[in-house]
């Protein structure tokens, strides 16, 4: 992890992988992007861009391959697939001598763990980092400025990873909660849902607002539950990750809240082949992890009976509507 030209390796070709790839590699690394099917390898290769991100052209360091054994001399490893996916993946990647540092954003179903102890179980590292923050992955590989967290338990570990994954405009500021980053990358998802149901419903900005703080302030109660620091949820992980999905319909959390809202039957948006919103599977595995640790979760829990078809969007909107206010904010 040392030299100038130490190779990363980017586990997972979707949107966001190949963002991250992009991003890397204009800080003068060099970078192997994985996917796990040779046909987008082989349109990568030939067309040096992503089928996930047209337009956007492969800088000349990122070399996309089918195997995962190329990735076994890069420094880091950088787990870009979807949460549900993390086991299996880190399961396959077990051999593999980097560092690993989980950039998907969720907690696992059934488990009800976060995705960093997932992959520590099955990978059997120590340290297992975590990226999150405030980004749109076509911004990111376009190399529009963008500001992350990167966190370990070892704060030298996250400012040596953050050294090497960097550049000007991939701003990554290093910290020791990778605790609180993880829970308000996976939790702002529920919460982005919440919101756009909100405006799809037509129920102002006020509400929207309200809604979001409301959101941040129960993300907040479980990330302490869990160990993590309140004030790392005022930070780019938690309050401007949170800004950036919730408020924009460019976010698919958001865009599937929305499309609930304006009355789209759930039926219409689990489409197959179509990745679904991360925060339709985290809401549950949140609800049941703060019942581990007594702590309520009210956006969280409406969010996740409306995903599951158990009450509609306006007996929802009716439900929070009638919580008494608390004795203090």
């Amino acid at each position: 992890m040392h030299g100038e030209t130490a190779s990363v390796g980017i586990v997972g070709a979707g949107s966001w992988g190949t963002a991250l790839a992009c991003a890397v590699a204009r800080a003068g690394r060099r970078v192997r992007l994985w996917a796990r099917d040779p046909t987008a390898v082989q349109f990568m290769r030939a067309r040096r861009e992503s089928p996930r991100l047209p337009g956007v052209p492969l800088p000349r360091g990122v070399e996309p391959t089918a195997d995962l054994a190329d990735l076994a001399d890069c420094a880091v490893l950088l787990l870009a697939v979807p949460a549900q996916t993390v086991r299996t993946v880190a399961r396959r990647i077990a051999s593999l001598p980097g560092t690993p540092l989980v950039c998907a954003k969720g907690i696992e179903r059934g488990t009800r763990l976060r995705l960093t102890r997932v992959v520590a179980e099955e990978t059997g590292h120590r340290t297992v980092g975590v990226l999150s923050g405030p980004s749109f992955a076509r911004e990111v590989a376009e190399g529009r400025p963008t500001a992350l967290t990167l966190a370990a338990p070892d704060l030298a570990l996250a400012r040596r990873l953050a050294a090497l994954l960097a550049s000007p405009a991939f701003r990554l500021y290093p910290a020791d909660d990778p605790v609180g980053v993880e829970l308000a990358g996976a939790l702002k998802n529920v919460v982005a849902i919440a919101a756009g149901v909100v405006m799809g419903r037509g129920l102002g900005e006020n509400a929207r607002a309200a809604l979001i703080t409301r959101g941040l302030a129960e993300t907040a109660r479980l990330v302490v539950a869990e160990g993590g620091r309140r004030e790392t949820l005022m930070g780019l992980s938690g309050l401007g990750d949170l800004m950036l999905t919730a408020t924009s319909l460019t976010s698919r959390n958001t865009r599937f809240g929305y499309d609930l809202g304006r009355g789209v039957p759930l039926a219409e948006l689990h489409v197959p082949d179509r990745p679904l919103a991360e925060g339709v599977w985290t809401a549950r595995a949140a609800l049941e992890l703060a019942a581990r640790h007594g702590v309520e979760l009210p956006v969280t829990a409406a969010v996740a009976d409306v995903v599951e078809g158990r009450i509609d969007v306006a007996a929802a909107v009716r439900r929070l509507l009638a919580r008494p206010p608390a004795a203090r904010e």
